[in-house]
C-alpha cells in the first residue's frame, strides 16, 4: 500500500512516517523541506493551486498532517487568519477533492472548553479559538468526502523538533530555569506519546473503510494536572543534574482563554473498540524520555541550555 504523508518531515510526521514503512507500507514524504527524511520525498508549497493532487499521484491514500498558526504558538492571530487557514483548511480541502481515503489529524480542543472534560466523541463542538475553528471546518470538508480525522491531544516526545510543552519545560529545567503555571495549574490535560499517535494513525490506514465519515478521539483516557506535570519534569531532569527547579505559580495572562484554564482529557474509548489501538507509553516513562534526549542533545552540543 502507498502512503502520501503530508507535513512527513515535522516532529508528528517523522514518527508517523517511520511507522507506515516499519509495517510495509510505501510512504512518500510531501513536505516543504524533506531533506534528510528516510523515505521516498516530494518537495512542494501544498497551498499553491494543484500541488497536492501531483504530490499524491499514485498513492492508495493519504494522511495530513500539515498545521500553520502563524505566531509560532497554537494561537492564530487576527492578522493571521487568512494565511492560516491557506495550510489549515485549504490543503484538507484539496487533499479530499482528490478521491482518496484521507486521514486527518485534527485535535481534541476543537469541541471547546464547553464540550466538557471528558471528551469520548459525539460532543456538541463549539471551538473557542480561530486554530480551532480552522480545524474543524478542515474536519468537515475531510468528512465529507468520506475520510476519517482523529481529534488529538497534547502529543509530545523525545527529539529536537517537539517544540511542545513537555520539552519546553524540560529545557527550562535543564537550564535551572524555576517552571510556571498559570494559577494553582490544576486544570487536568491529556498527553500521548508520539509513538503511541504514530500507532493510531496506523491503525486509522488500516481500518479506515470502519473508520470513515467519523471523527475519531484519540487519548489516554487518564489526565494530569499542569502543576503535576511540571514536577514531573522537575524531578526528571533533578535526577539527571542534582537540581530539582520550582513549579510556581503566577497569574494567568491577559490573552488566557476559558478552554486554557479548564482540562480536557480524550478517551479513546470508542476507537479502540473498533481498531484495538491504546496508548502505551506511560506518562512518567515518556517525561524520561524527553528528558534523556535534550541532555544527550546538550551534551553534544545541539541544545544551547539557559
Amino acid at each position: 500500500m502507498r502512503v502520501a504523508v503530508l507535513g512527513g518531515s515535522g516532529f508528528v510526521g517523522t514518527a508517523v512516517a517511520a511507522r507506515l514503512a516499519a509495517a510495509g507500507l510505501a510512504v512518500r514524504v510531501v513536505a516543504r523541506d524533506p531533506d534528510g527524511v528516510p523515505h521516498s520525498a516530494v518537495r512542494a508549497d501544498l497551498t499553491e493551486p494543484g500541488q497536492v493532487a501531483a504530490a499524491v499521484e499514485g498513492v492508495d491514500a493519504v494522511v495530513s498532517l500539515v498545521l500553520h498558526t502563524g505566531s509560532g504558538s497554537w494561537r492564530v492571530l487576527p492578522e493571521q487568519a487568512e494565511e492560516a487557514a491557506a495550510v489549515n483548511v485549504g490543503i484538507a480541502r484539496a487533499a479530499a477533492g482528490t478521491g482518496l481515503p484521507v486521514v486527518l489529524a485534527g485535535s481534541t480542543s476543537q469541541a471547546g472548553p464547553s464540550a466538557g472534560e471528558r471528551l469520548v466523541g459525539g460532543e456538541v463542538d463549539a471551538p473557542e479559538s480561530e486554530y480551532d475553528r480552522q480545524k474543524l471546518a478542515a474536519e468537515r470538508i475531510v468528512l465529507a468526502a468520506g475520510g476519517v480525522c482523529l481529534r488529538l491531544p497534547t502529543v509530545y516526545g523525545p527529539g529536537p523538533l517537539d517544540r511542545g510543552v513537555v520539552s519546553a519545560m524540560a529545557r527550562r529545567a535543564l537550564g535551572g530555569e524555576a517552571l510556571t503555571v498559570w494559577g494553582s495549574g490544576g486544570m487536568r490535560r491529556d498527553l500521548v506519546h508520539v509513538s503511541d499517535v504514530a500507532e493510531a494513525f496506523l491503525a486509522a490506514v488500516r481500518h479506515f473503510a470502519a473508520l470513515a465519515g467519523r471523527s475519531w478521539v484519540i487519548g489516554s483516557g487518564s489526565g494530569v494536572s499542569v502543576r503535576e506535570l511540571f514536577e514531573m519534569v522537575a524531578a526528571a531532569v533533578g535526577r539527571r543534574t542534582g537540581v530539582v527547579v520550582p513549579v510556581l505559580s503566577v497569574e494567568p495572562p491577559g490573552h488566557a482563554t476559558e478552554g486554557d484554564l479548564r482540562g480536557q482529557v480524550g478517551d479513546a474509548v470508542r476507537f479502540s473498540g473498533v481498531t484495538g489501538w491504546r496508548a502505551s507509553v506511560g506518562l512518567a516513562e515518556g517525561v524520561e524520555s524527553v528528558v534523556a534526549g535534550l541532555a544527550w542533545e546538550g551534551t553534544s552540543g545541539v541544545v544551547h541550555r539557559g
